[in-house]
């Protein structure tokens, strides 16, 4: 018997919708009305959690969507993206708060450390930034007083009045893969969140980060971003994934990666390199397909099979820690209903509990 794992969905907030990969639909842009969609029926299937991305060029903005989508959402909790150093750090967790009270209490956080619009900083002081502000924002909304005064973070500050529903700040998931990413995580984050590689490289991940947070004397959860292409049959899912490419020109897609503020980072690099070693097909191993990875910078494989092999290969990513999936396809409605009808049941999941 396993452990429950969590099960989250991705609505696509930044553009990031398509029937044929690279094609644009006007019907599939990221609108309020589009994405709102897409968690809705997340959530009446219901998945655990839904990620509300954020970008700057692309689509529509994160914490406005969750303030409109909090209220009609019925059990599922909202991973909400900000992009550190974006918005001003009291003001945000005011934010927050509010979020958090509008959802009833089922906020997460998705910590980003991308560049900011117009500007560009080495990694150390970029992260350096992130980690002021990660521990900055869990002071004021866990209601303690701010006292900091770092290089980006420079405060003497009581917490804001509006607090979280339940005491405390909620979940800050983070990604990251270059040394001051992943020291950033050990010491300041509550999920670490890897992007779809082989089971034995997430392995590796998962082991090294474990090590990493235990000499900040904490522990972490673990957490896979992963898309997915289920079908009643293997041949089926596969006719599917090249459906999905088979319009797709290549400098096109190769526009559509470079268009993300963080087409530079070690994470990305790692998905182009795991797609220049896959098999003829675009497969890096049993089910793990990168075809996705040649019109999309970061998360660029899908598990790709039916029901069976897709929950065989979310049980091999469990049993070398991860605890969390955020899972998504194209087009998301479509297939958040056909993982919901194919996978959902024969995973053994629960949605996360209001923090008490």
């Amino acid at each position: 018997m396993t452990d429950p794992v969590e099960i989250s969905w991705f609505s696509a907030l930044c553009d990031d919708d398509y029937e044929y990969l690279g094609t644009p639909d006007p019907a599939l842009l990221s609108s309020w009305t589009h994405c709102r969609d897409i968690v809705l029926t997340a959530d009446r299937h219901g998945f655990d959690n839904v990620l509300l991305p954020s970008g700057y060029q692309l689509g529509i903005d994160s914490v406005a969507f969750a303030g409109g989508i909090a209220p009609q959402v019925q059990q599922i909790h909202l991973l909400l993206a900000v992009r550190i150093g974006e918005m001003w750090l009291p003001q945000l967790a005011r934010q927050l708060a509010t979020i958090d009270q509008m959802a009833e209490g089922r906020l997460t956080i998705n910590i980003i450390s991308s560049d900011l619009p117009g500007q560009s900083l080495d990694s150390e002081p970029r992260y350096a930034r992130t980690r002021e502000h990660m521990h900055g924002l869990r002071a004021l909304l866990d209601g303690t007083h701010l006292d900091a005064h770092g290089s980006f973070v420079d405060f003497d500050l009581d917490p804001p009045r509006i607090a979280t529903v339940a005491p405390g700040c909620p979940p800050l998931y983070f990604g990251g893969f270059s040394e001051p990413a992943k020291e950033t995580a050990a010491e300041a984050a509550d999920v670490f969140l890897t992007w779809p590689d082989t089971v034995a490289s997430v392995g590796r991940t998962v082991a090294d980060m474990r090590s990493r947070a235990a000499r900040h004397d904490r522990t972490l959860r673990y957490g896979l971003r992963a898309h997915v292409i289920v079908r009643e049959t293997e041949a089926e899912a596969v006719a599917a994934a090249e459906r999905l490419v088979s319009k797709l020109d290549d400098d096109i897609g190769a526009r559509i990666r470079n268009r993300s503020l963080d087409t530079g980072s070690l994470g990305v690099s790692r998905q182009s390199e795991l797609r220049d070693n896959a098999d003829e097909h675009g497969y890096a191993e049993e089910n793990l397909w990168t075809g996705i990875g040649r019109a999309r910078s970061g998360a660029g494989a899908a598990i790709v099979g039916d029901p069976d092999q897709v929950v065989a290969k979310l049980r091999a990513y469990q049993a070398v820690g991860i605890e969390a999936f955020i899972l998504s396809g194209y087009t998301h409605i479509a297939e958040c209903n056909l993982v919901a009808r194919y996978v959902l049941p024969s995973i053994d999941h629960s949605p996360l509990r209001p923090r008490m």
